[in-house]
């Protein structure tokens, strides 16, 4: 490890972002850390970089008191003494953040479940200290060794970034709410607008992601949340609560935690279902009373064929549970389906 200002040690790299790299650290306190050091970008010019630099060191007095179990607790923000850097120490998050997971996805909605009500607790923390998140996304929520939730990288996108900082890559831009589109500002209602997007991708995984209609696109002309695409699992409670967070008119968006914990109460308990996508369609799996169950679309030609099979897990005989009676269109299996699941 080299050595760094205020007794701080910097070691491995353990991921790279946007404001940039993440290392693992230590100090004279704390055996582990992650240190993200923070350096200008490109387009930044010197005056406007030590503009920033400036604000970040003033802003860790309150991104250090920003205290709650589901908030990833920054300790302090140092000037580096031997580079033109700024390194924000805050705690480790043992099993990096949901962006690996959210790829291979999707997540199963038990979990989606757990992480959700974990995140509007840190959110609402956030809120009710007027200090607001602007970066929200899978990649900035981060999970400890026993399973915690956190919400990472707050407080580093500005208001006077938002729609610079939009143009650089697609994951945010696709999380920004119309109203920042049009005027650059941020707001309590836009951390939910990204939380919407972010529950929505963490449920269907970044394929399924991929080939619905791209915010970054069409956010802009309105309506965005009707056009959404989902699969056939997702209950009619996680898809009111998610388009309630999508709504284009900021009043009367779902924007407060204790409605989004409301919400998510009443989704409680729905069945936990594994799902797999590949090219040729849809698997899903889960384990009941003793048996396998195993439902499985595929697409032949331009239609589409689904089965529903229970397989015992000791002895016994397999069981079919329903079918599309054979190929059948697309919006007619998705119809069947949503039915079967319960949706």
């Amino acid at each position: 490890m080299s050595e760094f200002s205020s007794n701080l040690k910097i070691g491995a790299k353990l991921g790279n972002g946007h404001f940039g790299d993440v290392h693992l650290g230590s100090d004279d306190i704390h055996e582990q850390l992650a240190v993200k050091v923070i350096r200008p970008k490109e387009q930044d010019t010197p005056e406007k970089w030590e503009e920033r630099k400036e604000n970040l060191v003033k802003e860790g007095v309150n991104l250090k008191k920003a205290t709650h179990d589901n908030i990833v607790q920054v300790f302090y923000v140092n000037r580096s003494m031997t580079e033109d850097a700024i390194y924000l120490v805050m705690e480790l998050c043992e099993r990096g953040s949901l962006q690996k997971p959210y790829e291979s996805g999707p997540i199963p909605s038990t979990e989606v479940h757990r992480i959700a009500t974990q995140i509007c607790h840190g959110l609402g923390s956030l809120h009710d200290r007027e200090m607001l998140h602007r970066d929200l996304k899978p990649g900035n929520i981060l999970v400890t060794k026993n399973g915690t939730v956190k919400l990472g990288d707050f407080g580093l996108v500005t208001d006077d970034m938002v729609l610079g900082y939009a143009e650089l890559g697609y994951s945010y831009t696709d999380h920004l709410a119309p109203e920042s589109h049009e005027t650059g500002l941020s707001s309590k209602k836009s951390d939910f607008w990204a939380l919407g997007m972010t529950l929505y991708r963490l449920l269907h995984g970044d394929a399924w992601y991929r080939k619905s209609p791209l915010p970054r696109f069409s956010v802009s002309d309105g309506g965005y949340a009707d056009r959404l695409t989902w699969l056939p699992h997702i209950s009619g409670r996680w898809r009111r609560l998610i388009r309630a967070m999508l709504a284009d008119d900021s009043a009367t968006r779902l924007a407060t935690s204790r409605r989004a914990l409301d919400a998510l109460a009443e989704i409680a308990g729905e069945a936990a279902w594994d799902c797999t996508l590949d090219a040729d369609g849809v698997k899903w799996t889960r384990e009941l009373k003793g048996r396998r169950i195993e439902v499985d679309l595929v697409k032949q030609g331009k239609l589409w064929n689904w089965t529903a099979v229970s397989h015992p897990l000791g002895k016994g005989s397999k069981k079919t549970l329903g079918s599309s009676g054979g190929p059948v269109a697309k919006s007619l299996a998705d119809s069947q389906l949503r039915k079967y699941f319960g949706g």
